[in-house]
């Protein structure tokens, strides 16, 4: 028993060579038998060692540990005390409102951290909950995590593998592994060993994987993993190591948080100076205790966590009407500095689905468009023969891929090469809600598709060709035929591999219809016609048909798949999305570089890469077993100057996005299948595909793009880049004005004037000019240079030096308009204090509503911009100032605001010191400009 416990173990080890042991040695490894299976008793025990054969949960995070992670931003806390010192100057409503902003941003980000993290409960999905299985020699239907290795199980068209297995027996068993391994197509099993020690994930083909789906034939498979010791768990368990690592800040997070930490020491020194030199002055302590407080308070924009959100929510909006879904809001603002793509292939640049793109008959080519058949060349019908001449076309095109073209308008040759294909073939294909779909493998589905655009449907061609018989696919035949019971005689339909298929053949059917020997001349130029499209990344199938005598009829595969007629050649291929290329030509025109990551074989990937104007020669494709050579430090090196990735795994695709984040690069990673989930997980933003993405990836992923369009990846860029230029303007008018109220009161104590704004005043501006004028910029139109500016650099911070000298310029004349206009009243106009503070008040307050209007461009005109553009501004300006009027007019608002009441030259002084800031900026601009 000791044996028998040791060698599950050895299977359940992931470096054991599973691949490379026969069938009867992996019995005896197991210690099992070839046909009754496990018995009861050894199943519990395998059972109690290795644990059910389910992916574990993660233990759900604790509710109140990750509603408190929320509070630890070092804004938040500058924003905490600022609502702490409002209470004590007994500013209620100031307070409540910043402890609401603070309160509302915790909800919101414990929400979305709460729901990112099911990654693991969508991947226990995956795994069915039926499985059948021999136990005692006895085939039962159990529960799927009731297997254990060991366990010999039979596998289906149409099951969905409950483990990963080695294939013992298989008879034409295919699976779809693309979720997986990202190969595009189903891959061909068999239960030959594979002498090799080193054989990537995708081309185990006598491996069935967890997951996976079976999509033809049958196969007996001996279970050699189970639970998190799969493929499948193996990625559950990256993206557990991922869940449970701290995740990077993202850049705005980061911004913020430097952003913070300049506010706190600025508000410590604005307090420190302005208390000391009050105090110096004679002023009374209580005086100057809460002034200094009250300009703390206003050197922290508290609406700016208010802005933020709203700004990335309403980007958020606009992107899902571009079909972008966004699951985490700083993702929006990620994506926008971006200066990496990586992206998958198959589902994502490519539609993921065979479709025939040429036809081969006789002498005559076919290109096959959405619209129908173009000939190559021009094929014209002259005394009922077929050539190819300069005339008319035989075959018009229509509009719809399905739109029959008129079965009399087929030459013979043709119209019998896909008569064939057709009766070859295992697929259905059916409409379902007004559109088609394949219904088995998606290369007989391509051909199925192909015939039905000339009105040559399976069901209609089967009621005149009942099946009699078949010769399933063989992987080392490379060839199946059907044989059918037709009105001229049983015939039997071939369809292969050409480069075996063309040597059974001894003639050929021409384009009109005629049998005619098969010259080796005429044999070469179809074998070479087949390199040249393999060289294109084109599959291809050659079709030949027979008579067979209906007497004693041998049907093995010798007897029949010989004395063939060839009937021509097919040319498929997985299609690129048609809008595919010029997304990747936007992204490179934005500075950003797009990387193609695929599980399919390097020159595929090369071919399609070169199709988006990606590739540039052999040195910037690698293929995951080049990958395994290099180590983490010599892929860093390379990875700059790689833009193809083929025959990777979901550990590959890791380590490609690791690499590029040690480079100090901002990167996103598309992908729908399974194997996409770990990298998009670790990537600065994930990006699943939103229809034909995975349950596992949408999870794991920062966004959804709904429509499956690479091209919605590009507007998602541009969207993102907009809510950044707008948080980034938003917070120059804060800053801008908070800074200039600083520098009033500051300027005042250090020339000995009186103090030009009572605390009330200071805390009513800070809510009045930091609310709703700054919300509505933030919903700026986007610039029209938006997409010709490189990506913003991941270190840059959120204001740079030239931006930082710009809002200390305007603050400063700002702040010179207001301690203008209060010197003038006081000793100009010989006014009362009170007076005087009013009017300092008022204009300060005009002269930042003004001011916003100069923080829509740092070089554009606002009449080049156009003032009704954003007309939530100029509401939002009209309202201000109608509040302001009404604090200055009704009586009883005075009081509270120690507004005393002012003379016509006072309204007129207000009203031409007010729009000081929009001619002095307005004539900068023009310089700056020229």
């Amino acid at each position: 028993m000791k044996k028998m416990s040791a060698m599950p173990q050895l299977l359940e080890n992931q470096t054991t060579k599973i691949w490379r042991f026969t069938p009867d040695k992996l019995t005896a490894l197991l210690g099992t038998d070839s046909e009754h299976g496990l018995a009861g008793q050894e199943v519990e025990r395998r059972r109690t060692e290795f644990g059910p054969n389910e992916l574990p949960e993660a233990p759900p995070p604790s509710l109140v540990k990750l509603f408190l992670s929320q509070f630890t931003s070092i804004i938040v806390w500058v924003l905490i005390g600022a609502a702490i010192l409002s209470g004590l100057l007994e500013d209620w409503l100031d307070a409540a409102a910043i402890l609401t902003i603070v309160l509302l941003n915790g909800l919101l980000g414990f929400v979305q951290e709460f729901r990112a993290e099911r990654s693991l409960a969508a991947l226990r999905k995956m795994s069915v909950t039926i499985a059948r299985v021999f136990r005692d020699g006895v085939l039962r239907s159990i529960p799927a995590r009731e297997l254990v290795s060991g366990d010999l199980i039979i596998l289906e068209a149409g099951d969905r593998i409950p483990a990963d297995a080695r294939l013992i027996y298989a008879v034409n068993f295919q699976a779809q592994e693309a979720s997986l391994t990202g190969e595009s197509t189903p891959v061909q099993k068999m239960a030959t060993a594979l002498d090799r020690p080193d054989v990537p994930l995708a081309d185990r083909t006598n491996m069935a994987f967890m997951g996976t789906i079976a999509v033809s034939g049958k196969a007996r498979a001996r279970v050699v993993a189970t639970a998190l010791r799969t493929e499948l768990g193996r990625i559950a368990a990256m993206i557990q190591k991922e869940s449970e690592a701290e995740r990077a800040e993202t850049p705005l997070q980061r911004r913020l948080e430097q952003f913070g930490y300049t506010l706190l020491w600025l508000a410590l020194a604005v307090v420190a100076v302005v208390f000391a030199l009050g105090y110096l002055r004679g002023e009374p302590l209580v005086t100057m205790f809460m002034t200094s407080v009250s300009l703390a308070v206003a050197a922290v924009p508290e609406g700016l966590p208010t802005v933020v959100t709203i700004t990335l929510a309403l980007g958020v909006t606009r992107m899902v009407k571009r079909h972008a879904l966004i699951r985490k809001l700083p993702a929006v603002e990620t994506l926008g500095s971006a200066t990496v793509i990586c992206t998958d292939k198959t589902g994502t640049l490519t539609k993921n689905e065979m479709t025939v793109t040429k036809l081969f008959v006789d002498a005559a080519a076919f290109d096959v468009t959405g619209e129908g058949y173009a000939p190559v060349g021009e094929i014209h019908e002259v005394n009922g023969q077929w050539s190819m001449v300069n005339g008319e076309a035989a075959i018009p095109e229509h509009p719809s891929p399905l739109t029959p073209h008129p079965l009399r308008l087929l030459p013979p040759g043709l119209r019998e090469l896909l008569t064939a294909a057709v009766l070859c073939n295992g697929a259905t294909l059916r409409e379902e809600n007004g559109t088609w779909q394949v219904i088995g493998d998606p290369t007989e589905g391509a051909l199925l598709v192909a015939a039905a655009k000339v009105a040559l449907r399976k069901e209609a061609l089967e009621d005149t060709a009942p099946f009699e018989a078949e010769i399933p696919f063989d992987a080392e035949r490379k060839m199946m035929t059907v044989i059918r019971r037709t009105a001229d005689g049983t015939m039997a339909y071939v369809k292969g591999a050409p480069d075996v298929l063309l040597p059974r053949c001894t003639h050929r059917l021409t384009l009109d219809g005629l049998i005619e020997p098969l010259s080796d001349q005429q044999q070469q130029i179809m074998l070479d016609t087949n390199a040249s499209l393999a060289q294109q990344t084109l599959r291809v199938l050659a079709v030949a048909h027979r008579r067979l005598d209906d007497h004693g009829m041998n049907l093995s595969t010798d007897a029949v798949e010989k004395d063939l007629v060839f009937l021509g050649l097919f040319a498929m291929r997985d299609p690129l999305r048609p809008e595919a290329a010029e997304a990747v030509r936007l992204c490179r025109e934005a500075g950003i570089k797009t990387v193609m990551i695929t599980g399919d074989h390097k020159e595929t990937a090369i071919a399609i890469a070169r199709d988006l104007g990606l590739h540039d020669g052999d040195g910037s494709a690698l293929s995951g077993h080049e990958m395994n050579n290099l180590t983490e430090e010599q892929l860093a090196q390379r990875v700059e100057h790689i833009a193809v990735y083929a025959r990777v795994s979901a550990e590959h695709k890791l380590r490609i996005i690791q690499a590029w984040k040690r480079q100090g690069a901002i990167v996103a990673m598309t992908g729908d299948g399974v194997n996409d989930a770990p990298a998009i997980k670790a990537a600065d933003i994930g990006i699943a595909m939103g229809i034909s993405g995975t349950d596992v990836t949408k999870e794991a992923a920062d966004m959804v793009v709904t429509d499956d369009n690479f091209a919605s990846i590009a507007a998602a860029v541009e969207e993102g880049r907009g809510v950044f230029d707008n948080i980034r303007k938003t917070v120059h008018f804060l800053l801008s004005c908070n800074l200039s109220e600083v520098l009033v009161m500051l300027f005042a104590t250090l020339l000995g004037l009186p103090l030009p704004l009572l605390p009330i005043q200071i805390l009513w501006m800070n809510l009045v000019t930091d609310g709703i004028p700054a919300l509505a910029l933030a919903v700026d139109p986007k610039a029209p240079d938006l997409m010709k500016r490189p990506p913003r650099r991941p270190e840059a911070r959120l204001l740079d030096g030239g931006r930082l000298l710009a809002i200390g310029g305007e603050g400063l004349m700002l702040g010179l308009i207001a301690l203008g206009a209060f010197s003038y009243s006081l000793y100009g106009l010989h006014q009362e204090l009170d007076q005087a503070r009013t009017v300092a008040f008022t204009v300060m307050v005009v002269a930042q509503l003004v001011h916003v209007f100069n923080c829509r461009s740092e070089r554009l005109s606002l009449f080049q911009l156009g003032v009704g553009t954003n007309r939530a501004l100029v509401w939002a300006f009209l309202l201000s100032l109608v509040v302001q009027v009404a604090v200055l007019t009704i009586p009883a608002v005075a009081p509270i605001f120690k507004v005393a009441p002012l003379p016509i030259e006072d309204w007129v002084l207000m009203g031409a010191t007010g729009l000081l800031p929009f001619v002095v900026m307005e004539s900068i601009k023009l310089l700056r400009r020229r």
